[in-house]
């Protein structure tokens, strides 16, 4: 009864104010937009429009269409693309460092999601330390997170620079140990900055532990103290922390690390859509 080249024509009429509009919007010749209302109206047994040399008009049984003929339309696109679309099926457990979460990486997840509508995909946010054991007692298929320069397991994405973010304004008075917010253990930057402080002869006095990067973010803020972080990841609102005898905490890498080495369909194919945008999120870093 709805054929949706009939549907585009009815709601271009309803939207433009009358078939010579419609016609030029849609590239077809008037009489082609006035057949195709024609046989709408002949399918439902209803006028849909008022004619009169003003214009058009919906009546009644047309201003209820127009909602009908939207949501047919909107599920016929959702059924082209579901159907002409990737084959890639399954259930994905994916799980990502906080840290990428606030950047681009959702956005190219969101993009997978269009481009793969039949992957059922679960995504896990936390610590990359716990990442990697949820990812070794099987409860990940895969991870995007972080590791120590000189490691070897995953595939690397990126590297990062380590640096030390404050709240603007944030004074050191430059000796003695040095007021520290942190994630607890296991956690790859409480343990960087822990041994790169020692070495430094200063030293660290941890002044706040939280388990989220908003609890990072709201403590150092209320000026607890500095936060070791990827210098392009930096939580909103807080500064690298320079001079004041702060030293170098050298970098950081982001790999993506699968849990078995024949990856199934889905896991390549989220796989192939970070390596190809591995230079967005490099870009993200250059940017900051």
């Amino acid at each position: 009864m709805f054929d949706p080249v009939q549907l585009r024509s009815f709601l271009a009429v309803e939207r433009e104010g009358g078939f010579t509009a419609a016609a030029r919007r849609l590239g077809l010749r008037q009489s082609t937009v006035s057949q195709h209302v024609a046989k709408l109206e002949h399918a439902t047994g209803r006028q849909l429009f008022l004619r009169d040399t003003h214009g058009v008009e919906l009546t009644a049984d047309g201003s209820a269409l127009v909602g009908f003929a939207q949501d047919i339309l909107d599920r016929h696109i959702a059924a082209e693309q579901y159907f002409a679309g990737s084959t890639v099926s399954g259930r994905l457990r994916f799980g990502a460092s906080e840290d990428l979460v606030l950047n681009e990486l959702p956005e190219i997840l969101g993009e997978f999601r269009r481009s793969h509508p039949r992957v059922d995909l679960e995504l896990t946010v936390g610590l990359s330390e716990d990442l990697h054991r949820a990812l070794g007692d099987n409860d990940l298929d895969l991870m995007f997170g972080k590791r120590r320069p000189g490691e070897r397991h995953g595939e690397l994405i990126f590297r990062d620079r380590l640096a030390f973010h404050a709240a603007p304004g944030f004074v050191d008075g430059g000796d003695g140990p040095v007021p520290l917010v942190t994630y607890p253990p296991p956690s790859l930057t409480r343990e960087a900055a822990l041994d790169v402080l020692r070495r430094s002869g200063r030293g660290a006095r941890v002044t706040c532990t939280t388990d989220s990067l908003n609890g990072l973010r709201a403590a150092a803020l209320a000026g607890l103290g500095v936060v070791l972080h990827a210098a392009s990841l930096p939580p909103p609102g807080l500064e690298p922390v320079r001079g004041h005898g702060i030293p170098d905490a050298g970098e950081i890498e982001f790999v993506l690390v699968s849990r078995r080495t024949v990856l199934s369909g889905p896991e390549s194919a989220l796989r192939e859509v970070i390596l190809d945008n591995a230079d967005r999120l490099r870009a993200r870093s250059r940017r900051r």
